[in-house]
């Protein structure tokens, strides 16, 4: 086996079992404000944690994809393109 492949393999081997706890990821203050808050409102108001919460989640996963398509748009138009005018 080339060294490459097996270095490979050992990475995935090592990032597959380490706990899950080294990939949590999260803004340290989005955490703290949603643990603080048992009764789901935001500093006693009307206002919901779990419904500012997603809404940013959703902003940060959306961005990167409009991004990507912007970039990459005149590649994705030729890959369908091609891929509608293929044989077979």
């Amino acid at each position: 086996m080339k060294p490459r492949f097996v270095l490979l393999i050992a990475l995935t081997a090592l990032v597959v079992l380490m706990p899950a706890d080294l990939w949590a990821q999260g803004c340290a203050m989005c955490k703290a404000v949603a643990a603080t808050s048992a009764s789901g409102n935001v500093y006693g108001g009307s206002q919901s944690i779990g419904s500012g919460l997603n809404t940013g989640i959703l902003f940060m996963i959306v961005i990167p994809y409009i991004l990507l398509f912007i970039l990459f748009r005149k590649k994705i138009k030729g890959f369908i393109k091609e891929f509608s005018n293929a044989q077979g």
